[in-house]
C-alpha cells in the first residue's frame, strides 16, 4: 500500500481545508465489504516485557509515533449510497486514545486476549487500532497488547508503530534494519503438483460443544526453533509450512474427513516486500500466495526431508513470482464503475459461492523480529505473539513470530468449527511435526 502523508502547511500545521482522503486500496476494499461482526477482522499482538512502562511517557510516545507516521491516523469517510469508493480520512491527530491501562487484576491478560478477538476498533475514529497495557499482579512486568482491524492494517505495520514507540520512549534510535531475504534470480523452481482448480481439503469440524459461541478462541505456545544444516536448502519458514501441511493432514484422518486422503491442502502464505526502517508503508502491504501439497506427499510415514526440499522450491517459486496482493481477481471487483454497495453485496456473495475453493488453512510466519522493542527502564521484549483473523470457511490460522531464539506460535480458530480440546491437540500434533523438521530427526 503506497504511503500518503499530510500535506503540511509552513510551520508544522495543516492548512484550510478538509482532511486529505485517501481511496480504498484493493485489499482495504474486499475485506470492509466481508466485515462481519460475528468473527471480527481483527490482527492481535502482544509484547511481552520484563519491567512495568510510565503510563504517561508511553502515552507521550505512541503518540510521537502515531505523527511520525500519518499513514496509520486514517478513519473511514462517511459515504452515500450512491458512493463509488470507500475512502480513508487522514487526521491531524487521533480521534481518541488508542492507549489504555486496564486495572491491574489477576486474569487480565486472558480477559484483554479475548477483548483482541472478539471486538474490533472502530473503522470510523481514528486510528482504527487499540492499545492495552495489561499488568497482573502475580506476573512481572506488563504486556503491550495491540488489538488491530485488519481492513486497515496488518501485523508488520503495527510493528513498525510499536518500534518507533519505543525509540522514543527509550530515547534509543534502532539501528537499520535489513531488507526481507529474497531468492536471487535463479531457475525458476518446480511448482506444486497440484491441480490449480482442484477442491482442496477443509479443516475437518471437531467438537465446538453443542452451542458453539461465534468468534474466535487462542491458543499460544513458545517452542523452540528447529535446527537447520548450515547450507539447507531450506529456511524456518519451510519447516513451518511442512509442519502445519502434515499437522493438518493428521487431523482430517483422525476425524475421518472425506477425502482426506485423496484432497489437496492448500495453506495461504503472505508475504511482505516492504522495508521494516521508518520509511515502512502503512497499511496492508503483504500479498497471498498458496502453497499446494498433494494426498499423496502427506500420506503417514512420509519423507520429511524430502518434503522439505520439495516445499522450498515451491515457496521460492512463489515469492519470486510478481503477483497482486490477492490475485488478479481481485482488481476487478474494486473497479468504480457501480456504487460501492453494489459491489459489496457481489463480493460477499462470491466469497460464500467460492467456500468450498477456499485455501485449507493460513501460515502467517512473521519471522525474525527486526526491531530491539527497547522500552529503556521497562526493557526489551521478551515474547512478541501475533495471530491472524481465522474466519469461516477456513477457520483456522497459524502464526509465528521469532524473539530471543524462540519461537513464539499463536494457533487460532473459529469456535464454529473446533473447540478448546480441538486447539490443544492440533498444538500437540504441530508441535511433533515442527520437531520432525529440526536436523536431528531429518
Amino acid at each position: 500500500m503506497a504511503t500518503t502523508q499530510h500535506q503540511r502547511a509552513p510551520g508544522g500545521g495543516q492548512p484550510p481545508g478538509p482532511p486529505v482522503r485517501v481511496p480504498f486500496p484493493v485489499v482495504d476494499e474486499v475485506a470492509r465489504h466481508c466485515a462481519q461482526d460475528a468473527e471480527p477482522s481483527t490482527v492481535h499482538i502482544e509484547i511481552h516485557l520484563p519491567g512495568r512502562v510510565d503510563e504517561e511517557r508511553l502515552r507521550s510516545a505512541f503518540a510521537a509515533s502515531l505523527a511520525r507516521h500519518p499513514r496509520a491516523l486514517m478513519r473511514e469517510r462517511p459515504r452515500g449510497p450512491l458512493a463509488r469508493r470507500y475512502e480513508w480520512e487522514l487526521t491531524e491527530a487521533p480521534d481518541t486514545d488508542p492507549v489504555s491501562f486496564p486495572p491491574c487484576a489477576p486474569g487480565a491478560l486472558e480477559r484483554a486476549r479475548a477483548g483482541a478477538l472478539d471486538r474490533a476498533p472502530a473503522l470510523t475514529a481514528s486510528p482504527p487500532l487499540r492499545l492495552d497495557v495489561v499488568r497482573e499482579p502475580d506476573r512481572e512486568g506488563c504486556v503491550l497488547l495491540f488489538t488491530v482491524h485488519h481492513t486497515a492494517l496488518d501485523g508488520p505495520a503495527c510493528m513498525r508503530l510499536a518500534a518507533t514507540a519505543a525509540e522514543i520512549y527509550s530515547g534509543s534510535p534502532i539501528p537499520p534494519s535489513p531488507a526481507p531475504a529474497r531468492p536471487a534470480a535463479a531457475p525458476l523452481p518446480r511448482q506444486s503438483r497440484t491441480p490449480p482448480l482442484a477442491r482442496p481439503a477443509q479443516v475437518a469440524p471437531g467438537s465446538p460443544g453443542p452451542a458453539p459461541v461465534p468468534g474466535n478462541a487462542l491458543l499460544v505456545a513458545e517452542l523452540p526453533v528447529p535446527r537447520r544444516e548450515s547450507g539447507a536448502p531450506y529456511t524456518v519458514n519451510d519447516q513451518l509450512m511442512v509442519a502445519t501441511a502434515l499437522t493438518v493432514a493428521d487431523w482430517n484422518r483422525a476425524q475421518g474427513a472425506p477425502g482426506a486422503d485423496r484432497r489437496p491442502l492448500r495453506i495461504t502464505m503472505p508475504v511482505d516486500d516492504r522495508t521494516r526502517g521508518p520509511e515502512m508503508p502503512i497499511g496492508n502491504g503483504t500479498r497471498l500466495v498458496e502453497v499446494g501439497f498433494t494426498a499423496a506427499e502427506l500420506a503417514p510415514g512420509t519423507d520429511v526431508a524430502a518434503l522439505l526440499r520439495t516445499t522450498a522450491e515451491r515457496t521460492r517459486a512463489l515469492k519470486a513470482q510478481p503477483r497482486p496482493q490477492l490475485g488478479h481477481g481481485a482488481g476487478l471487483l474494486t473497479v468504480p464503475l457501480v456504487p460501492v454497495a453494489a459491489r459489496a453485496v457481489l463480493t460477499r456473495g462470491l466469497r460464500v459461492a467460492a467456500g468450498p475453493w477456499t485455501s485449507t488453512t493460513l501460515l502467517s510466519n512473521i519471522g525474525l523480529i527486526p526491531y530491539p522493542l527497547d522500552f529503556g527502564d521497562a526493557g526489551r521484549a521478551t515474547a512478541v505473539w501475533f495471530s491472524a483473523p481465522a474466519r469461516m470457511p477456513r477457520g483456522l490460522t497459524f502464526t509465528t513470530a521469532s524473539t530471543g531464539g524462540r519461537l513464539h506460535l499463536a494457533l487460532r480458530w473459529s469456535r464454529t468449527l473446533l473447540g478448546e480440546r480441538d486447539g490443544a491437540t492440533l498444538l500437540d500434533l504441530f508441535t511433533r511435526h515442527l520437531a520432525a523438521t529440526s536436523s536431528e530427526a531429518t
